[in-house]
Parts: C-alpha cells; structure tokens; sequence
C-alpha cells in the first residue's frame, strides 16, 4: 500500500487517499452487490494494540488485512500484514502501536456499491481488500478472492456449462439475432460476455450455456455466416 503512516519515527508518512462516498441505492436481492460477496465474521483490533499481537493475530485467522476499530466498531485504520512486517524490527527497537503505522483513511466501499466498483477499486490500486462501511461503521471486508469468487459464479464457470465464442465484424452488433439463434436450439444461456479487442478489428461474444450440445448451434450459426471461435 505504499509507504506507511506513522506516528513517530524516522519512517515516511503515507500520502492520504481518496476514497469513493458516492452514495449507492439500495438494490433488494440484486446479487451483483458487495453485501452479497463480503465477509462479515470479521477479526477486528484496537488502535493500542502492538504490531507483534496484530500480526499473531493475522496469522492465527489467516488473513492479510486488519481492520482497526473503535469500541463501537468505528473503523479508525487499517494494516496489511506487509505493511506491518515492515516495521517489524523498527517496532523492536522503539514502542509503536498499530495507531502509529495504520492507514487512517483506507479506500473504503459501501455494501450496497456493485461489484465491479469494488473490482475497479482493487485494481485501480494494486490493493487485496477493502473495509466495507455503512457510515464510518465497519460492516465487512471484501477482498481479490471474494470478488474473484463472485465473477466466476456469476459467469457460471463452476458449474456444468458449454462455452460458445462467436467472433463478431467490426462495427456490427448481431446479439439480438445471437441470442435468438441459440434460444431456437432450447440451449439455456448462463451469461453473456463481449470481449473487446484492439481497435477497429473483430471482437467476441463469449456465451455462458447449460451443459448442451454446440454442434447443432455452431452448424446454424456458420451457415449465417458467423465465425465460431471455440
């Protein structure tokens, strides 16, 4: 996560980070959500904590990011287990808490935010996990795993399914007659995806079936003159 934020020391201090507030509207069963992804059981710790029980604590719940909280579960901070062996020996040599070496303003995310958001966040920068917040009170954490989690089962790749990939001109936007084709061949569509690729040259539609048999749709879709990729 960068340099670290320190209370004293002759450690640099971590420039503050913005973090998205956008306010999100509450989405029902929408399952595309980070409420529906993120963990809630979570190991939390106090600010006075030293930095030998926070990582005794990491270790023990085999986690790598550490929310600190207040007595009302207010998130106040957050460590990564990097970001606290890298003080480690600094912490031998001198009295450090978590409150001197914690990121006090973490990127943060709402439970009601969409996936793709917190995905975004993740790789945006280069982080493993987010405190989920409602409010400033800590409601969950979401992390790489939990939203590499989501995108396969929601693409359905778990599951016993068939891929079909269908390359697509430039320019043209066939799904609707797609969709259609593959529906006349009573195959179950899973998910859909369009795969981009460099500018002006043909991309792909990626579809997620039931387990079926392609033959019969690759057989119609090339006599429509579609090019089957997979």
């Amino acid at each position: 996560m960068g340099a670290l934020r320190l209370g004293r020391g002759p450690f640099p201090r971590q420039r503050p980070i913005r973090f998205a507030k956008a306010p999100y509207p509450a989405s029902g069963d929408n399952a595309v959500i980070v409420r529906n992804w993120m963990a809630t059981n979570v190991v939390t710790i106090k600010k006075e904590a030293s930095i030998q029980e926070a990582l005794s604590l990491m270790k023990q719940g085999s986690i790598r990011h550490l929310p600190v909280v207040d007595s009302t579960k207010n998130l106040i901070g957050w460590v990564t287990d990097a970001d606290l062996r890298g003080v480690l020996i600094a912490s031998m040599l001198e009295e450090l808490s978590l409150e001197d070496v914690m990121v006090r303003k973490p990127v943060r995310t709402h439970p009601e935010a969409p996936i793709e958001e917190a995905a975004r966040l993740l790789l945006e920068r280069k982080i493993g996990g987010l405190p989920v917040l409602e409010g400033d009170k800590l409601v969950g954490v979401i992390t790489v795993v939990d939203i590499l989690s989501a995108f396969i089962t929601i693409l359905g790749m778990l599951g016993n399914s068939s891929r079909l990939d269908v390359k697509i001109t430039a320019g043209a936007d066939p799904l609707d007659e797609l969709t259609r084709l593959v529906h006349d061949h009573q195959a179950e569509v899973i998910s859909i995806c369009h795969l981009p690729v460099a500018e002006g040259k043909e991309s792909v539609y990626s579809f997620r079936l039931k387990k079926c048999d392609l033959a019969p749709i690759v057989s119609a879709l090339k006599k429509r003159g579609f090019e089957v990729a997979s």
